[in-house]
């Protein structure tokens, strides 16, 4: 019996567990934090990313990064979630996030061979990260709603770096008055921003400061007849998910024609039964018609005498947009459009922008919507400034929703680290080795800033120590000078939500993989089956 060997997995499965199964695991995330280390900060290099079908996409935005990456290593996956999640959270602070997770990891590893258990680990690292948040609180800035100044330096430290640099100006100034158009204040007092409620629109041509902010809805497309008007005033909007065409029987049905006049009854039917589907349109008053399906070409030419603007082939999204605009109720039928149903607009027009028509739906009755036309010489710089614009946006709601802020520049990460060594000193047990390690790790953002600045990163943390230990908890890295300086000065500042979600993320991300021990791949049926590695192999590396 002994002789025989059991086997309790498919045949061609692999297994790694131990030791073995943490270093692949540790190795492959490190390298995902090592592939977007280089563009932290704002002298960090931009990263081009060209796909299957040969769209290229260059930016320096972790998030956008990791996306297009093809990973598959499982261990590489999780530092790719922790960068989705602080987008998804906060919208900047990506790189860092991920960059971070890396350095948590690379740092149990010292432990792990010292004899440290994974569970000791986890531990000290969930004490550090508790401590974070709690010492963050001390180096806090308050910003109210009104404080518009501060508001734009948020903005443009998250533009800083993102290709838009010459006109951050502009642009911060754009991304707090969208911002501040759709804030809704609660009841209790609480604000709440919905980043829905602002559409950006972008397109090549012109230059960036040609970017402007419109108080109501662009849609990217023109009406559907050359003869229709072009202008609309006093818009009464009907907002149609249904189209405005025949339909179509749902049983397949044949019609025989005996005789050449059938042919012109049939006809005569078909444009009796449109025109009556027109009629119903015309009959609600409205005089600017959104439909999110077809419009037949013969209602094309009804609508048209008729006086009235019509759009078809609209987006889902743009058609929620516009509802909440002008107050217009999305239709799903016809025969039941009450007068309460229409929307109202004071202005829909359309206008040539760069040789393409767009459609402008403005002077909106109680609109908080707001939409913003991004231009640029090209489409990789729009589609950059549109990255950074949107990193903007979220940044400036979340200060307004949390009302808090720090300072940037490495400056928090320093005065982490050294309160952190601080409480380590007053715990028993191995969880104090963690918790040192923990604070070693925050030292790796001011370093990369240093780093990718051309800046020596040992002498560069040793300033920024001794000017804390001394009190300055608002001393920072300015990278254009490559002195310690105070950040709030220079008007480097974020929201406090991007430190302590970068934080919480990184270090549940580090522990959970640390806490794996076995990795069981299934085999593959065929290259790419089930289990999703090509015939049952656990890749080495992470692409």
């Amino acid at each position: 019996m002994s002789a025989q060997p059991i086997f309790i997995l498919r045949e061609g499965s692999k297994r790694t567990h131990g030791s073995d199964a943490q270093h692949n695991n540790i190795m492959a995330a490190k390298a995902v934090a090592e592939a977007v280390r280089t563009t932290l900060g704002p002298k960090g290099m931009d990263k081009m990313l060209v796909d299957s079908l040969g769209d290229v996409v260059i930016t320096n935005d972790g998030a956008a990064i990791l996306k297009e990456m093809d990973i598959e290593h499982p261990g590489a996956k999780m530092i790719v979630e922790v960068a989705k999640t602080q987008d998804a959270e906060v919208g900047d602070g990506t790189t860092t996030a991920a960059v971070l997770a890396g350095e948590l990891l690379k740092k149990a590893e010292d432990l792990l061979e010292s004899g440290v258990h994974p569970t000791v680990i986890s531990s000290g690292y969930r004490l550090a990260a508790s401590k974070s948040v709690d010492i963050l609180d001390t180096v806090t800035i308050s910003v109210s709603p009104e404080d518009t100044e501060t508001l734009e330096k948020i903005a443009g430290t998250a533009i800083t770096g993102k290709g838009a640099e010459s006109h951050k100006t502009h642009l911060s100034k754009l991304s707090v008055r969208a911002i501040k158009s759709v804030v809704e204040i609660k009841e209790d007092g609480k604000i709440t921003v919905d980043i829905e409620d602002v559409k950006t629109e972008k397109r090549p041509g012109g230059s960036i400061k040609d970017s402007e902010i419109v108080e109501g809805v662009i849609v990217d497309k023109e009406r559907v007849h050359p003869a229709m008007p072009e202008v609309v005033k006093d818009a009464k909007v009907l907002l149609l998910s249904v189209p405005i065409e025949l339909k179509k029987t749902e049983t397949k049905a044949e019609i025989k024609i005996t005789s050449p006049d059938q042919i012109q009854l049939f006809l005569d039917q078909e444009e009796a039964m449109l025109r009556e589907i027109v009629e119903k349109v015309i009959k609600t008053g409205a005089n600017v018609v959104f439909c999110q399906k077809g419009i037949d070409d013969l209602a094309q030419y009804y609508l048209t005498k008729a006086g009235i603007f019509a759009m078809r082939r609209v987006k889902k999204s743009d058609m929620d947009k516009l509802s909440r605009a002008t107050g217009g109720r999305i239709i799903t039928s016809l025969d039941e459009i009450e007068e309460s149903d229409i929307g109202y607009a004071g202005l829909v027009e359309e206008k040539d922008v760069t040789g393409s028509r767009m459609t402008f739906v403005t002077a909106c009755k109680d609109s908080k919507t707001t939409s913003i036309l991004l231009r640029g010489g090209t489409e990789h710089v729009v589609d950059g400034l549109e990255r950074a614009l949107e990193d903007a946006l979220r940044v400036v709601g979340v200060a307004l929703e949390d009302q808090k802020i720090v300072v940037g520049g490495g400056s928090p990460e320093v005065e982490l680290s050294l309160r952190l060594k601080e409480y380590a000193a007053t715990l028993k047990g191995r969880e104090q080795l963690a918790v040192v390690k923990f604070a070693e790790s925050l030292e790796v953002i001011p370093q990369t800033l240093a780093e990718n600045a051309g800046l020596d990163p040992i002498d560069t943390l040793v300033e920024m120590r001794s000017q804390h230990e001394k009190g300055n908890k608002m001393a920072g890295l300015n990278v254009y000078t490559g002195k310690i300086e105070d950040m709030f000065e220079n008007d480097v500042v974020e929201p406090l939500r991007i430190k302590t979600q970068a934080i919480n993320a990184a270090t549940e991300a580090a522990i959970m993989i640390l806490r794996i021990d076995d990795v069981i791949a299934s085999a593959g049926v065929a290259k790419g089956g089930p289990g999703g590695m090509p015939d049952g192999e656990m890749p080495e590396d992470m692409m």
